[in-house]
């Protein structure tokens, strides 16, 4: 759907007060991230101008603003530092090459519609990789914030570098850093509603240290080509293009993922249901644009969108306004840019690394089950510590592990042998009289629920009772699912009880499980005679057939 086709003067007011307000926010922190990056302030700029347009445009959740987010920052620093290091005369080229290739990544999933399976993930996941994002911002901001020369090496750089890092504090630096930490910890919430804290910080500190400051030496922006980017156009060789993938995948995902959150969290706020699988294709447009032009990776920002609604935004229209209003900010004001300290970008960087640490998790981890606190912790170590890719991919795999057993054994109680009766049988007084009548030569395993293979064992146990009976009767009357483990398993069952010649019927209602089992050849090995719809025709013939014995 065409941008101008949905134009409505009735939201315009709300979406230009939205677009300005939410400019307000983006500025601070486009500059932030574009220098934590390592890209420079021109390049978050680029990135909050490029994505934020192309995204509103193109993208399926309407108020939502996109431009370069904490978390997108902290996967961008790790990217330039390994391109540069890989290739240091075509490194930054390559790196924003990554960032093109994680745009097309994105339209790739938005194309095959698996936008609502992004962010089905487990929690703990979630919770840890966020959470270790959070720190990595922190720590790699230690520097600026103290006055320092910033050591290569990133995390463990900094780690290994802390006493230097503390011995060579700048006193000034590091009271302009604390300010701006102050101003946006404890400044008002009546008048933070008035005016975003980053932007009153930024100004406020940035103009304390022209003016009190001006006969000290400072680390500052310094000079910012801001002007029209110059196309970055793709470089790598055959061997680094696997690394490139990789690293791509991983900011495709790591946006796609904040960009969904962030789209449930407006839809929430708005009452509306965003389009999933558009918001990725025009959240893959721009960055694929950003990285052309040399910007950072964005997202749906969480911030940003939630005071362009709470300004009274409807459309997507807000969100081109906010790129007028930051592009006016930002040509008009790059003098004044240049002056603002590293130090107050560093205290802006801290705080948006405290607030994606998910305190609400940390704070309740003794309460949850240990198996989620030890992913949550692991995950969060490991992104730190080792690598996005590794943190990820254990962590889902030992939650998905923790899951389905906890899910197995809850299913392996519906999975019930009988040859007698009880008062917990799902039977109908027919089918216990038949059952009853036999005296014990008819085994009937009966299934019910999903059944996924985590239970395969529980139905090995089962049937091996299947020597002690004259028929076997396997009951799927009550099976919703079956995965291809447990069909499977049944087959194995089938042929056991085959090879020990006694009689064996399956009773099988829904069409698909039905088809399944044929597929294996079950209706060649016990004939489609005995393939029964009705588990009292089915018992009716077991019975009958013991007593031609």
């Amino acid at each position: 759907m065409n941008l101008f086709n949905v134009f409505n003067k009735s939201t315009l007011r709300g979406d230009l007060l939205g677009g300005l307000t939410a400019a307000i926010v983006s500025l601070p922190m486009a500059l932030t991230f574009g220098v934590a990056s390592g890209a420079g302030a021109e390049a978050g700029i680029y990135g909050a101008l490029l994505v934020g347009l192309f995204a509103a445009v193109f993208g399926g959740t309407p108020t939502l603003i996109s431009e370069p987010t904490g978390p997108m920052t902290v996967v961008m620093a790790t990217v330039m530092t390994t391109m540069i290091a890989a290739n240091p005369e075509n490194g930054v080229a390559m790196a924003f090459t990554v960032v093109m290739m994680a745009g097309v990544f994105q339209i790739i999933f938005g194309a095959l519609k698996l936008g609502r399976y992004i962010t089905q993930m487990p929690y703990s996941v979630i919770s840890g990789f966020m959470s270790g994002i959070g720190l990595i911002l922190i720590i790699i901001q230690l520097a600026p914030f103290t006055g320092s020369a910033a050591p290569p090496g990133g995390v463990v750089g900094t780690l290994t570098s802390i006493e230097t890092i503390f011995t060579n504090i700048d006193l000034v630096e590091l009271s302009l850093g604390a300010l701006t930490l102050g101003i946006l910890i404890f400044t008002p919430k009546r008048f933070t509603r008035l005016i975003p804290p980053h932007l009153i910080a930024l100004v406020a500190v940035s103009l304390l240290s022209v003016v009190v400051f001006s006969d000290h030496s400072i680390q500052r922006i310094g000079e910012i080509n801001i002007g029209l980017p110059s196309i970055v156009l793709p470089e790598f060789t055959a061997t680094e293009i696997k690394t490139m993938i990789l690293e791509a995948m991983v900011l495709g995902m790591l946006g796609c993922i904040d960009s969904m959150l962030t789209s449930v969290i407006a839809d929430n706020l708005t009452r509306t249901e965003h389009k999933s699988d558009k918001e990725l294709i025009g959240q893959g447009l721009g960055n694929i644009m950003s990285g052309l032009f040399g910007g950072l990776p964005g997202a749906g920002a969480t911030m940003g969108t939630v005071v362009n609604i709470q300004s009274g935004a409807k459309s997507a229209f807000s969100g081109v306004f906010r790129v007028v209003f930051l592009m006016v900010a930002v040509f008009g004001a790059s003098g004044l840019i240049e002056q603002i300290p590293l130090a107050v970008l560093a205290g802006i960087a801290i705080r948006v690394g405290m607030n994606i640490l998910d305190w609400s998790f940390i704070k309740r981890s003794h309460r949850v089950s240990i198996q989620s606190t030890g992913v949550m912790f692991a995950v969060m170590l490991l992104t730190v510590f080792v690598d996005l890719i590794v943190a990820v991919g254990v962590g889902v795999f030992i939650a998905n592990i923790i899951t389905i057993d906890k899910l197995s054994r809850s299913q392996e109680k519906n999975i019930k042998a009988i040859s007698d009766m009880d008062d917990k049988t799902p039977l109908s007084r027919e089918e216990k009289t038949l059952i009853r009548e036999s005296k014990g030569q008819i085994l009937m395993v009966y299934l019910s629920g999903p059944m996924i293979f985590g239970v395969a064992k529980a139905l090995s146990r089962e049937h091996a009772q299947i020597a002690d009976h004259k028929a076997f009767i396997i009951d799927l009357t009550d099976v919703s699912m079956l995965d291809d483990t447990i069909s499977l398993a049944i087959e194995n069952a089938i042929k056991e009880a085959v090879e020990l010649k006694k009689a064996v019927f399956l009773v099988v209602k829904s069409r698909a499980t039905r088809e399944k089992l044929t597929r294996l050849k079950i209706d060649e090995l016990i004939g489609l005679d005995h393939i029964i719809e009705n588990r009292t025709l089915a018992l009716q013939k077991a019975a009958k057939g013991l007593r031609t014995l």
